[in-house]
């Protein structure tokens, strides 16, 4: 946990750090990159318990229930990891038309 936590005044600012990542996602046809951004908060945000948030730039299972592939944890791993494996998991299907 480094210094910058401390700059916080209140709560309420959610200052946070990103850490940026990118996937390639092999698949027939094509393969997609992923760029994730994980942020860090200084202070979980209220509603949750944890300080870790990931979430990708684009969505998958488009043609069915497109959701854009996210995850929440008490580390990057566990933040970044949940949200890999939901893009492993389900098809990008290219944008919706």
């Amino acid at each position: 946990m480094g210094d910058w936590i401390h700059i916080q005044a209140q709560p309420a600012e959610q200052l946070m750090q990103l850490h940026h990542f990118s996937i390639v996602k092999l698949q027939p046809g094509a393969n997609v990159t992923f760029a994730i951004v994980v942020k860090e908060f200084a202070v979980p945000p209220p509603g949750q318990r944890v300080r870790f948030y990931a979430e990708s730039d684009k969505p998958v299972n488009q043609k069915t229930a497109s959701f854009v592939p996210c995850g929440w944890g008490s580390s990057i791993f566990s933040a970044l990891g949940d949200c890999i494996r939901l893009i492993r998991q389900f098809p990008y299907e290219g944008d919706p038309s």
